[in-house]
């Protein structure tokens, strides 16, 4: 059963992070010392990471390349939610023997997972993710407020992937009113299917992977969520490294900016179909 990554959000806003660790160089040393970066990536995730290929996978080669580096990336199974993800990853390993990365990819950039994760330091901010809608196109556009948005969908089908901020906000707003209308999916690319084969009339959640799955089909209109009941429509997504890895975050940090400044980072989200939204952290 995949896991959602991002349930922590229901709880929580995205917010810019503040710590304090001690600096210490020695992860960075004996990364430098082995001439390779241990990065970490969850499996079967398109299109950041899915047998070796995405997204997140091109910036950490991307990463490693830039610190003359080479790079090793490494799948992950998703365990039942991001505390878990992040002690599986970054700071203990699993307890079935496979080891922890230098750093993992694909982590939100928010204050409340990081208070949670006192083990882990949360950073680099590379994209911006974004809940849309992908609608036919004679379901009339999704905005305003929930009631004049989301009214069409007490008569017509909308998908989500099950366990996802989209799911819990569907269920709960309006009363409860789209309930029987919401249908779930354990994927997002398997409701866009079903949109396709004209069983629903919309799906919602993460823009870039209702971009991916729908491609350029020109039966469908794809809009950003802007409503004020939806009190998250986007987080940023990042890195994490141990708590006290300092150096190794800063320098993971700073290649990041320098791809961000000379389009490398804007260039891997293109050649995968994904509109790139930088975060102003």
């Amino acid at each position: 059963m995949k896991i959602d990554r991002r349930r922590f959000l229901l709880a929580a806003g995205a917010a810019t992070l503040a710590t304090s660790l001690p600096a210490r160089a020695d992860a960075l040393d004996d990364i430098r010392s082995k001439g390779s970066l241990r990065v970490a990536v969850y499996n079967n995730f398109a299109p950041y990471s899915n047998q070796g290929k995405g997204i997140d996978v091109e910036l950490a080669e991307a990463l490693g390349k830039h610190l003359g580096l080479a790079t090793q990336v490494v799948g992950y199974n998703a365990d039942e939610d991001m505390d878990d993800d992040l002690r599986n990853m970054v700071w203990k390993g699993h307890y079935l023997g496979a080891q922890p990365s230098d750093v993992m990819m694909h982590v939100p950039v928010d204050s409340y997972l990081q208070g949670k994760n006192d083990k882990v330091r949360i950073f680099g901010p590379y994209h911006l993710e974004t809940i849309a809608v992908a609608r036919v196109q004679r379901i009339s556009p999704i905005r305003g407020s929930a009631a004049t948005a989301l009214e069409v969908f007490t008569r017509e089908k909308i998908g989500v992937e099950g366990r996802s901020l989209a799911d819990a906000f569907l269920l709960g707003v309006l009363n409860g009113r789209l309930r029987e209308n919401v249908m779930h999916f354990t994927s997002v690319a398997g409701a866009i299917d079903k949109m396709k084969a004209g069983e629903i009339a919309a799906v919602m959640g993460p823009r870039s992977e209702i971009e991916v799955a729908l491609g350029k089909d020109p039966r469908f209109v794809i809009e950003a969520v802007q409503m004020p009941e939806l009190k998250i429509n986007n987080w940023p997504l990042g890195m994490a490294v141990k708590a006290e890895e300092n150096a190794l975050a800063e320098t993971l940090a700073g290649a990041l900016r320098e791809l961000q400044r000379n389009g490398t980072v804007a260039a891997i989200f293109a050649r995968h179909g994904v509109t790139y939204l930088q975060p102003t952290l």
